[in-house]
């Protein structure tokens, strides 16, 4: 549920910087309603050696520890609740603390994330919009950024800044979402190179790590 809270744009937490040079491949997925059962199918489905993974999903406080402990169980990654500052590693996925944002930070060629504090962005906290930005300030077209089933429209301006900016960006399509509100608000702003059942998905991720999935096109 959306709930009745203002509506606050990310500028209010963390303004646009983003990165126009080269770097290291990361990977951002955002998912609210039937985003649980969606990020279960999708890490199940990879292997090691990917780049790292960092995970918005509209959870409460005090119910994301144990949604990443069962991530951890069906992957062969790790995966890790962001509740401290954490060097990104590959193999590895980053879920956000329920209640907190996640904020990615970037040193030399190095990625890390942080939990962040503030108002809800977008009505939600942790806010898809606020890590979808924080993706492009570090990585920008370095990155690929996938928004999932879910409820309103929070997502859909950060991923339209990543995919000005260069990266490839996927919303899963409407036959396989719960609900379509939040890729189809990415769709309708221009934000989406590729639309992609979720059945898919998997591979997707699986080529841009390889190099296939680059500069807004499939090869």
């Amino acid at each position: 549920m959306l709930g009745n809270y203002d509506k606050h744009h990310p500028d209010l937490l963390l303004a646009s910087s983003p990165y126009d040079g080269e770097g290291k491949k990361i990977i951002g997925i955002g998912a609210s309603t039937g985003g649980i059962d969606a990020i279960v199918k999708i890490l199940q489905n990879l292997p090691l050696n990917l780049p790292p993974i960092v995970i918005t999903q509209h959870i409460p406080a005090g119910f994301s520890t144990s949604f990443a402990e069962r991530l951890d169980e069906i992957s062969v990654m790790k995966v890790y609740e962001v509740n401290k500052k954490m060097l990104l590693k590959s193999s590895c996925a980053y879920l956000a603390a329920g209640g907190t944002h996640l904020l990615l930070k970037r040193s030399g060629n190095e990625y890390s994330a942080e939990p962040l504090e503030g108002e809800r962005i977008s009505r939600h906290k942790p806010s898809v919009d606020i890590m979808f930005r924080s993706l492009n300030n570090v990585a920008g077209k370095n990155a690929l950024g996938i928004i999932l089933t879910g409820m309103g429209d929070d997502g859909s301006i950060g991923i339209k800044e990543l995919h000005k900016n260069g990266a490839y960006t996927i919303a899963q399509d409407e036959a396989s979402c719960v609900v379509f509100g939040m890729p189809k608000q990415a769709i309708s702003r221009g934000a989406i190179t590729e639309v992609v059942s979720l059945e898919d998905i998997p591979l997707r991720i699986i080529k841009f790590s390889q190099g296939i999935l680059i500069n807004n096109r499939s090869e």
